[in-house]
């Protein structure tokens, strides 16, 4: 192997793993190392990486050719894709020692483990080595000294860590995307899942929970204060935390949506009234809305705001006052590439089109799905009787009801075949 003899493994948290071809196959999420019966450190056997579609997969230290910060790369294209389970003997480096509360040898000072060292032996063999230790101060916003020391002088590193802190851990996720995180919180033991979750600020959490099984949503919404809960509740799209809190009894319903300010209750209680599997039930009620007198200007710079989904921005909806739903009289919408193509001073009214008729509340899923692929679109509009419009249909909402219930939940998702699939070094 091409690599230095010695790796600091929360450093290959994220790293690209290439093929021999150098094309990318996925991602460091940790490292598995085996505990010995003896009182040596443990043997490091192996990465887990994440492939597409969210799958983790063990990858063998004898496939891999070099491993540096920027880059792993494996001796051949040929893979096991069976989903990665961790054995008895086994542990996830960063998942388990992370900020695990430990003592140095000799003088007792306490800390937080932020990084190990794996090392190999001259006959090839990688250990765990060496552990990064930052000193407990006492003293709020001052860094304790940081400590590299050897695996044999750390005290606290065997057996379960019920003390641990989550900063390192979260160093470690910050960057992943909200549906890499949550598909990274589903690996962890649930009480720590809720440590790390509880941890994250409200923006952060709110995207998160959007990503994770119904299931894991409620359990750490539960484990929250409710005001708390209410808080991340607040910072949900309204679908989104429609869909949530449909998965609580009523009773706890109703005291979070009290909990909740009145302006980002209001359309959540509104969506609670639709039936399940209709256009009211799965829409977003804050779509993209302008009145007709508004530029093309003014659209192209409302729809670049970040917060937007992309396929929220994809279009602008042109109603009467008022512009939040339900609005005014509907007029029609327009798609970002038509605003793209007109001169920025033209208004909304001369290029609105209304040519294909919206959805209502009631609306089944079925007959969105056939209309939203019959004219190509990525949304669609809802009105109410009065032609109102209430809100609006996107194709992300329409996949994730369409899909199987548990789609987001990763050991519910079947092993794919594949003509490259390997069966050796099979792990799990």
């Amino acid at each position: 192997m091409s690599t230095p003899t010695r790796v600091y493994i929360a450093r290959l948290a994220g790293v690209a793993v290439f093929d021999p071809n150098g094309d990318q196959v996925g991602r460091v999420r940790d490292a598995v190392a085996r505990i010995r019966p003896t009182q040596r450190p443990p043997e490091v056997v192996g990465l887990v990486a994440e492939m597409p579609m969210r799958r983790r997969i063990f990858l063998s230290l004898n496939r891999i050719t070099s491993i540096d910060p920027d880059a792993v790369v494996l001796g051949s294209g040929t893979l096991n894709l069976r989903r990665f389970e961790k054995r008895p003997n086994e542990l996830l480096v960063l998942q388990e020692l992370l900020d695990r509360r430990v003592q140095l040898d000799p003088g007792g000072q306490s800390g937080a483990v932020v990084d190990v060292a794996m090392e190999a032996s001259r006959g090839g063999e990688w250990s765990l080595t060496r552990v990064a230790v930052r000193e407990q101060t006492g003293r709020l916003g001052r860094r304790g000294h940081l400590h590299q020391v050897e695996w044999d002088r750390v005290r606290g590193l065997s057996g379960i860590g019920e003390n641990r802190g989550t900063a390192n851990l979260l160093a470690v996720l910050e960057d992943m995307r909200p549906a890499d995180l949550a598909n990274a919180l589903q690996d962890l033991p649930d009480a720590r899942r809720n440590e790390v979750a509880a941890a994250l600020d409200d923006e952060r959490l709110a995207d998160v929970l959007s990503e994770l099984p119904e299931r894991d949503q409620v359990e750490i919404l539960a484990a929250l204060d409710r005001e708390r809960a209410a808080d991340i509740l607040e910072e949900m799209d309204p679908d989104d935390a429609a869909d949530l809190l449909n998965e609580l009894p009523p009773p706890e319903q109703d005291v979070l949506l009290d909990l909740m300010e009145p302006n980002e209750a209001d359309p959540v209680r509104q969506l609670l009234k639709y039936s399940s599997g209709t256009a009211g039930s799965v829409m977003t009620s804050e779509p993209v809305i302008l009145p007709p007198d508004a530029t093309v200007a003014e659209a192209l710079a409302r729809i670049r705001e970040p917060a937007l989904s992309p396929a929220v921005a994809a279009q602008v909806f042109v109603a009467r006052a008022p512009m939040t739903t339900p609005t005014g009289r509907y007029l029609g919408m327009v798609h970002f590439q038509r605003l793209l193509r007109e001169p920025p001073a033209d208004m909304l009214g001369g290029i609105v089109v209304n040519d294909i008729d919206p959805l209502r509340p009631g609306t089944p899923l079925p007959e969105i799905t056939r209309r939203m692929a019959t004219y190509d679109l990525v949304a669609m509009p809802v009105i109410d009787r009065n032609n109102r419009l209430v809100g609006a249909v996107t194709v992300d909402d329409v996949l994730d009801h369409s899909l199987p219930r548990d789609w987001r939940d990763r050991d519910a998702v079947s092993t794919p075949g594949s003509a490259g699939e390997s069966t050796d070094d099979a792990h799990g």
